[in-house]
């Protein structure tokens, strides 16, 4: 929706962008032929407006996102997705536990539609600075508060992507909860993981580093299934933010139903650990 945009113009809100479209006015082309833009956008502002539109095709055309994520509100940053999908990459990492220094990350995941690429503690994690600046636009679940801090901390790099928060973008929508809440709220079934969260993947970790390659491998497909299910998230939330403009042509089509992962999850190490847990609980409730 991004050619449809003219809330990034200076002086121009959301009021005056609904009044340039009830004009006819619907892409910054037809906006840059329309002879009384002038009269639409506040006097203050109107000399530039033009030029700014100029500026805004071809800093498209040059692929600048970050002109935008500059120009355009955070609630807006949505608009972005479609024009920058090849050069937008999903995202999810597992940790130890929350607090860095103390906690660290033990596994990365990206997703750029087509292809899969983990990073993992002690093997490859340090390619991922050069990997993840291949992209402009990043997509998250609660990143903003949680991965990219963290992976700022941990890995001492800064991310100037634009980043699209599912989380706030699915809250403005009217849905709460978790990652795993809003999957399912759409549709989205993990099958073999139902039920696994993210602290039964810092016990796969534990369980991995104590000499069981099975649990890394589970502790994988968890992540991968994370970052791949954003890309339906994200397609999702963008056809419902649609709804609330004139423009239902511009919908989405959603992602394949299923991506083949290149981890396989292992049920019965699922079951141990679940096993363990609940059984570590029972001896500290009978010490109690």
């Amino acid at each position: 929706m991004l050619l449809q945009t003219f809330c990034h113009i200076p002086g121009v809100g959301e009021k005056i962008e609904r009044r340039i479209w009830e004009e006819g006015i619907t892409t910054w082309e037809e906006a840059l032929g329309y002879p009384a833009l002038e009269k639409i956008v506040p006097s203050k502002f109107s000399r530039s407006a033009r030029s700014f539109l100029y500026r805004s095709l071809q800093k498209l055309e040059g692929g600048e996102a970050r002109f935008f994520k500059e120009h355009l509100d955070t609630h807006d940053h949505w608009r972005l997705f479609p024009h920058f999908q090849n050069d937008t990459v999903f995202l999810d990492i597992e940790t130890t536990g929350l607090n860095p220094p103390q906690d660290y990350v033990t596994a990365i995941t990206i997703f750029d539609g087509k292809r899969i690429k983990t990073f993992i503690q002690g093997i490859n994690l340090p390619e991922f600075k050069e990997e993840i600046m291949k992209y402009k636009v990043i997509v998250t679940f609660n990143g903003k508060c949680f991965d990219i801090p963290f992976l700022e901390q941990h890995l001492g790099i800064k991310f100037p992507h634009v980043h699209l928060d599912l989380r706030f973008i699915l809250r403005s929508l009217g849905f709460r909860g978790g990652l795993k809440a809003c999957e399912k709220a759409i549709g989205i079934d993990r099958g073999d993981l139902r039920g696994v969260n993210g602290y039964t993947a810092v016990l796969l970790w534990q369980k991995y580093r104590e000499g069981c390659p099975e649990a890394l491998e589970t502790l994988l497909a968890y992540n991968v299934a994370d970052t791949v299910n954003l890309e339906k998230l994200m397609v999702f939330a963008y056809n419902e933010k649609l709804r609330n403009y004139p423009f239902p042509q511009l919908s989405l089509s959603l992602p394949p139903k299923k991506i083949i992962t290149p981890y396989q999850v292992h049920p019965e190490i699922l079951k141990e650990i679940n096993h363990e847990y609940w059984r570590t609980v029972s001896q500290k409730e009978v010490k109690v």
